[in-house]
């Protein structure tokens, strides 16, 4: 694991991190180890971002797993532990409190676009960019929440695993396997299974299953009870269906339904 950004991860650092459990003050990079940190808390709010890997951070609301395009944003004095994948990158940019007003009250999950991240990046590049800098807060706030975020869905282009696609986009519950798809399309599983790969970037199951959960996306904001949410976009199970979505998008189906029912309110 790689950390880099200013404040509590980088050479600019601003306000401390706190051990939850002690009143010792140490600053971040005593916490951080190559696969994580304990739960601490900071006097100044952050935002935490993989354009690498994967990082899984742990809040009093629940697990949340970020992979790019997703953010997570740490109001001040929130307590968070961290693990870290082998291999990722983590970038964190802190903003003090007396200066930036944050629009989220709780830990919150956005979905960063390609010129916000590419902002991100050049700034771990750049020697002179400023920590705490006002406009870069500004552009990370006015970035989508995960109400918006569906999950990345690149499009296969060979005839099959087309036609697969295009079936499953339409009847997301339709549950055959590979193995089915291709004896129907008279095409070897294999082959079926290397085009989704090689094409998408994505396992045909892994495919699938974002097809699934961002179709449920929508059943969810329309006020559909998470069990006939399931059912519909063609989880066998309730629970499975909730494993994946807090896998993919860090909350349980109910939670961010009321984060999205709170906003809207908001």
């Amino acid at each position: 694991m790689t950390a880099r950004g200013r404040g509590p991860t980088g050479a600019r650092t601003q306000g401390v991190a706190r051990v939850a459990d002690s009143g010792t003050k140490t600053a971040d990079e005593d916490l951080i180890t190559a696969t994580g940190h304990p739960t601490h808390v900071h006097d100044f709010h952050q935002l935490l971002y993989a354009p690498l890997g994967r990082i899984t951070v742990t809040t009093p609301d629940g697990e949340h797993e970020l992979a790019s395009p997703l953010a997570l944003w740490l109001p001040a004095g929130t307590p968070h532990s961290a693990r870290f994948d082998p291999e990722s990158l983590v970038l964190a940019e802190p903003f003090d409190p007396a200066a930036h007003r944050l629009p989220f009250a709780r830990a919150t999950a956005i979905r960063l676009d390609d010129a916000v991240r590419r902002q991100l990046l050049a700034r771990t590049r750049g020697a002179g960019a400023e920590a705490d800098d006002a406009a870069v807060f500004a552009a990370l706030t006015c970035t989508r929440p995960r109400r918006d975020a569906r999950l990345p869905l690149p499009r296969p282009t060979s005839e099959a695993a087309r036609a697969v696609a295009g079936t499953l986009l339409r009847r997301p519950d339709d549950q055959r396997t590979a193995t089915e798809w291709a004896e129907s399309l008279y095409v070897s599983s294999t082959s079926l299974r290397r085009a989704f790969r090689t094409e998408t970037g994505i396992a045909f199951s892994e495919w699938r299953t974002r097809v699934r959960l961002n179709h449920s996306l929508e059943l969810l904001s329309r006020g559909h009870q998470v069990g006939a949410v399931a059912a519909k976009v063609g989880f066998t199970s309730t629970n499975g269906y909730i494993v994946a979505f807090r896998r993919h998008f860090g909350r349980t189906p109910g939670a961010w339904t009321k984060e999205c029912a709170e906003r809207s309110t908001g």
